[in-house]
C-alpha cells in the first residue's frame, strides 16, 4: 500500500459530481489516486450535504459515489489527540493575531499537518494562515517541472 501524500478537501472530492468537472482536478485525481486520502471532517461535510438533499436522482447519484468510490477506496483519516493539540495551538495563535479560520478547516489542517500531508483544495485561502501547512490547488493547470 502506498502512503498518502495528499489530503483532499471537500471541494476536490465533490468535483467529479459537477455537471462540468474541472479537467485538471479529474486528471490529478486519476494520476495520484494511490497517494490520496481525506479527513473525517471532510467525510462529515460530504455526508451532511448528501443527507440534506431531497430524495431523487441527484441524491442517489451522490450516495452511490460516496458509498462505492469514496468510502471503500479512499483512506479517511481521523481527528486524533495529536491533531486536536496542533489545532488548539494554531487556533490560539491565529486568534491572537485577529484571524478566525473555521473550526472544520482547522480540523482538516490539523489532520494534514500531523500526517505530513499536502492539503488539496480549491479554496487555498481557507488554509494559508496555518503554520507549516503545505497547500495545493489542483484546479489550476499544472506547471512544467
Amino acid at each position: 500500500m502506498v502512503t498518502p501524500h495528499y489530503l483532499l478537501d471537500t471541494n476536490i472530492l465533490s468535483e467529479p459530481l459537477r455537471p462540468h468537472p474541472n479537467p485538471y482536478i479529474i486528471a490529478r485525481l486519476s494520476e495520484f489516486q494511490a497517494s490520496i486520502a481525506t479527513a473525517s471532517p471532510v467525510w462529515h461535510e460530504l455526508l451532511f450535504g448528501y443527507y440534506r438533499l431531497p430524495a431523487g436522482k441527484k441524491q442517489q447519484a451522490i450516495g452511490q459515489y460516496l458509498n462505492t468510490i469514496i468510502k471503500p477506496i479512499l483512506p479517511i483519516l481521523p481527528y486524533t489527540p495529536a491533531a486536536a493539540q496542533w489545532h488548539a495551538m494554531e487556533r490560539a495563535r491565529l486568534m491572537s493575531v485577529g484571524l478566525t479560520p473555521t473550526f472544520v478547516d482547522g480540523q482538516i489542517a490539523a489532520i494534514a499537518y500531523v500526517n505530513n500531508l499536502v492539503v488539496v483544495t480549491i479554496n487555498t485561502s481557507d488554509f494559508m494562515d496555518f503554520g507549516g501547512l503545505h497547500v495545493e490547488n489542483w484546479a489550476d493547470e499544472p506547471t512544467a517541472s
